[in-house]
């Protein structure tokens, strides 16, 4: 199950009056429930009565067209404000996908001219976002996608999304990108940000750069293709590349475990590096069983990492940003996964309350 699955359910075994009061508002200074969601009224209406305050919607759209104007992003903050929800973060045109799939693929294939285009159609699409009001931008800079292998049993009859490098087919042994350095992603990744960041600071639009899901082995890559993005070293490279406070990291903290081997025992530190320098600027709330090369994706409460315990930490260093659930398993019968995110909310929403308790 993948976070695009659960945005496609509809409002059936939801029915909710389109007048219900909003969901109380978080106190200032505190970390919010969030998701990322299609933002439809049906679906607004479901996040309102949960719990769920803030968003980052679905993708605009993938090119640069009205919906990426000033009037079409202003259009959509004001519907989803008018459930009493703050539209925190859109999505670019950058997703997660396969270089194939990818809605702009010459950024990451460093083909220009067609790079330069695409990357001056992001500056705009941050321009119209500053003016729109929407505070943050997320975007995956990623040739792979995310790589996973066959599902595996999960609690109860559940399955969930499962990776074992040392399994998983690495077939066609090359990408269509071809081989792929390390040296060849970082001078990609560096081209995009030295055009880009310096746009997101003077609009004031925070830019939150997803990690590579999952990290694979230095020495021998993945199809080809080496993940700079895919270890606690490489992103702590990739916020060094330009200082600006619009420049930091959609924490997913699912992948980020996956570069650990020890994830309940290195992740607080590795929170705190970032969390300090406040380069977090959103949270995939996820928890895994195992780490590197080999791990399951499990429900936020039945994994290896103290959920409660990281939550601790991101407030220690003061993160006060939005804490969504991500990649959930799946259950037979739960159509859409919509019961699999509502038990992932609630129990976000009980962790954040023992906490401020």
């Amino acid at each position: 199950m993948n976070r695009r699955t659960f945005t496609k359910l509809t409002a059936t075994g939801f029915a909710l009056s389109s007048g219900a009061p909003a969901a109380a508002p978080d106190k200032p200074g505190r970390m919010k429930l969030g998701t990322q969601n299609q933002s439809t009224d049906e679906m607004l209406r479901i996040l309102a009565a949960l719990g769920v305050s803030h968003i980052c919607s679905e993708i605009p759209s993938a090119k640069f067209d009205e919906s990426w104007s000033f009037e079409g992003l202003t259009k959509l903050r004001e519907r989803v404000e008018s459930f009493g929800i703050r539209l925190e973060a859109v999505p670019l045109p950058l997703s997660s996908s396969y270089i194939t799939k990818s809605e702009n693929p010459h950024i990451m294939l460093g083909q220009s001219p067609e790079r330069d285009q695409e990357i001056d159609n992001i500056c705009r699409m941050i321009e119209n976002a500053a003016r729109a009001g929407i505070p943050m931008l997320k975007y995956n800079m990623t040739i792979l996608g995310v790589v996973r292998g066959e599902r595996t049993p999960g609690r109860g009859g559940s399955s969930y999304s499962t990776f074992d490098y040392d399994k998983t087919p690495q077939e066609p042994p090359l990408t269509e990108a071809g081989p792929v350095s390390a040296d060849m992603m970082w001078d990609r990744i560096t081209y995009f940000l030295k055009r880009v960041i310096p746009v997101a600071e003077q609009n004031r639009v925070k830019m939150a750069c997803h990690p590579h899901d999952p990290g694979m082995p230095p020495d021998k890559g993945f199809r080809g293709v080496q993940r700079v993005l895919g270890s606690v070293d490489g992103l702590k490279r990739f916020i060094e590349i330009n200082p600006s406070p619009y420049h930091g990291i959609n924490f997913c903290q699912g992948t980020v475990s996956e570069m650990l081997r020890n994830p309940n025992r290195e992740l607080p530190e590795v929170i705190r590096y970032f969390g300090s320098r406040k380069k977090i600027f959103n949270v995939h709330f996820r928890n895994i069983h195992g780490g590197f090369l080999n791990f399951q994706e499990t429900f936020p409460d039945c994994g290896d990492v103290d959920m409660l315990a990281m939550l601790k930490v991101y407030q220690e260093v003061g993160y006060d940003g939005m804490l969504m659930p991500d990649h959930v398993p799946v259950i037979q019968g739960d159509a859409g996964g919509r019961q699999a995110f509502a038990f992932a909310y609630g129990y976000i929403r009980g962790l954040m309350q023992a906490v401020n308790a």
